[in-house]
């Protein structure tokens, strides 16, 4: 294998890893304000919960859109075994996707009457997340290969482990709407918000805790990666570094505190996101494809490369514009003028 046969799979393993954990903190709390719609009766707080993520929830998904793309360029063989093996969860996932969208938009110009499309936003989060959360527990749990080609049945993914992912993911979702609510809203919103972080906080760590230990002890290679020695002298740092993470946001949830809580939900997602590398790399496919063997040839890699190293400062600086400029007005107050 030469150098560059070696080192570009890491190269856009690492790209599609930051792609997709920009996703789903960024559209994660879009998706968990619509998970949190429910719990919030007055018309006038809906249409504020939706103003804070009227200006960013679309370019969100665009971090999506190049995890993905980047799946199918540079690991092809990847891709052809991941998308037979969950076609009916990511066609779930990309169907409520459109379906939160759709009504995002047309709750808008459905004044004074939004029921319809308040349910249909909340079912369509719910629904995207939970199918995200089920498809992640297929890959932790292993995909059947042979010949390098998908060779399980339909339904494989559908386990105990992979809807306790997806629950797991609704959840964390719904903490951190909860938490951006905190810093972006005041009022009844605010302290409402306060409370559900609470209660979700526990819920997630149950959850993380579960899945957590379910990973290594249900999984011999996962075990051997965390339990072998020397690994297991070092790696018992993350979960340590996880809980005082969890304590330090329960606390500022408790002392009142605005814009830390968000910041510590997304430290657990990062945690976690660190955990999950651990337990799989170099594995694409877990337990039998390596990046290295679902690779495209170097030079498809070059040339797609050079695309993304092209548009990618284009849709960070986006990003950051996007976000300064509306961030820095302050909080969304009830009654205010919406963005959407």
């Amino acid at each position: 294998m030469s150098p560059m046969e070696f080192y570009l799979p890491i190269v856009w393993a690492v790209l599609i890893a930051a792609a997709v954990g920009l996703y789903v903190i960024l559209d994660g709390f879009d998706l968990g304000i619509g998970i949190l719609f429910p719990f919030t009766r007055k018309e006038e707080e809906r249409d504020t919960m939706i103003n804070t993520i009227a200006p960013f929830w679309d370019g969100n998904e665009t971090w999506l859109i190049l995890g993905g793309g980047g799946l199918w360029v540079a690991f092809p063989a990847a891709y052809s075994i991941i998308m037979p093996a969950n076609y009916l969860p990511v066609i779930v996932m990309l169907l409520a996707l459109i379906f939160r969208g759709v009504s995002f938009e047309f709750r808008g110009v459905a004044k004074p009457k939004h029921g319809a499309w308040d349910i249909a936003f909340t079912a369509g989060s719910t629904i995207a997340a939970f199918a995200q959360g089920v498809i992640l527990g297929s890959l932790i749990q292993g995909i059947t290969v042979v010949d390098n080609k998908f060779a399980g049945g339909a339904f494989d993914w559908l386990t105990p482990f992979s809807l306790m992912c997806g629950v797991g993911l609704v959840l964390g979702y719904a903490l951190l709407g909860a938490t951006w609510l905190i810093a972006r809203t005041e009022g009844e919103i605010e302290a409402r918000a306060r409370g559900h972080a609470r209660m979700l906080m526990l819920a997630v760590l149950v959850f993380v805790g579960v899945v957590s230990l379910w990973t290594p002890l249900g999984f011999e290679r996962i075990q051997e990666r965390w339990f072998s020695t020397p690994s297991i002298y070092f790696l018992w740092i993350l979960p340590a570094v996880t809980l005082l993470v969890a304590f330090g946001a329960w606390r500022w949830l408790a002392s009142g505190a605005v814009a830390k809580p968000f910041f510590a939900t997304i430290a657990l997602f990062l945690l976690c996101f660190i955990g999950l590398a651990i337990s799989t790399f170099p594995y694409l496919v877990p337990p039998t494809l390596t990046i290295w063997d679902a690779a495209a040839v170097p030079d498809s890699q070059i040339f797609s490369l050079i695309g993304v190293l092209l548009m990618l400062p284009i849709i960070l600086g986006y990003t950051v514009f996007v976000y300064w400029t509306f961030l820095r007005h302050g909080k969304v107050v009830v009654g205010s003028e919406g963005y959407h």
